[in-house]
């Protein structure tokens, strides 16, 4: 299972090499709805984070501090805020692969959300301008990640849903113990389905042939009891003789004991059943 708080963690842990990447990443966690050059998070690893991003690049920084959240009464965020020294505008799809994935990391730390439930697991990026949101749009799919996009509540929302795509956004953030567990948990939900699949089909096979066994035995006992049986053909005799022997077993090991092909047997029984109904 994917787990929120675990993900956030591992992403948080991360040190990019690169001071361009570092950079990148700064920039991704200023999307968190802010418009006064400050990262606003319920997260006390992000905020951390971006304190050690921006003095890692220079950006002067201050403290983190409480922020009244201003859709959850009562709630505060902590704000880091900084002063200068990012670009004003930045394009992630025309910079390098490695600045595109720090930025989708520090994205996924200040307004991604993931959730799980019955239709599978869900990530969600939250931005309040129409225009970053169609640009993460266009990131992702120009990294194979599909992503639909609507409006809720005057948010912008970039969603992604499908074992597929979230996986490849895992991999692209560099979260590659979440990848592991999800990847772990994906194939344990598949066998285990298999799994059912085929006791369900096994369960099922085996109370039609315990049905077929029934009618059949009836089948032999009324052509018994009406003086019929023993005037039947050799076949059907045998046939009859070889059930009641193996009451609970298939025509596969029935037609193995009399040395015929199972549709040979399956056809002698049906056909005791066939002239026992004829006989009622």
């Amino acid at each position: 299972m994917l787990v929120a708080s675990e993900l956030r963690g591992e992403l948080a842990r991360i040190r990019p090499a690169r001071a361009c990447c570092r950079r990148a990443e700064l920039v991704g966690l200023l999307q968190s709805g802010s418009r006064d050059g400050a990262v606003r998070t319920l997260d006390h690893a992000t905020a951390r984070i971006a304190v050690q991003l921006a003095a890692s690049v220079g950006v002067p920084v201050t403290a983190p501090g409480a922020s009244a959240a201003s859709h959850v009464p009562g709630r505060h965020h902590l704000q880091v805020a900084l002063d200068g020294g990012l670009p004003a505008s930045w394009e992630p799809v025309t910079t390098k692969a490695c600045d595109r994935r720090a930025f989708l990391r520090g994205l996924l730390l200040s307004t991604g959300s993931v959730s799980g439930g019955r239709g599978g697991p869900h990530v969600e990026f939250v931005l309040r301008d129409r225009g970053n949101a169609t640009q993460l749009q266009h990131l992702l799919q120009a990294s194979d990640v599909r992503a639909s996009r609507m409006q809720r509540r005057g948010r912008h929302v970039v969603y992604l849903k499908g074992q597929e795509q979230i996986a490849g956004l895992l991999r692209l953030v560099g979260a590659n113990r979440a990848l592991l567990d999800f990847e772990t948990s994906r194939v344990s939900r598949d066998v285990r389905n298999r799994l059912n699949r085929l006791l369900n089909a096994e369960e099922a096979n085996l109370s039609r042939t315990v049905r077929a066994a029934d009618r059949q035995l009836q089948a032999i006992g009324r052509l018994e009891a009406d003086g019929e049986l023993e005037l039947l053909a050799e076949g059907l005799r045998e046939a009859a003789a070889q059930r009641r022997r193996q009451p609970d077993a298939d025509l596969d090991t029935l037609a193995s004991s009399l040395g015929i092909s199972r549709s040979a047997m399956n056809h002698r029984l049906r056909r005791l059943v066939e002239l026992a109904a004829e006989r009622s």
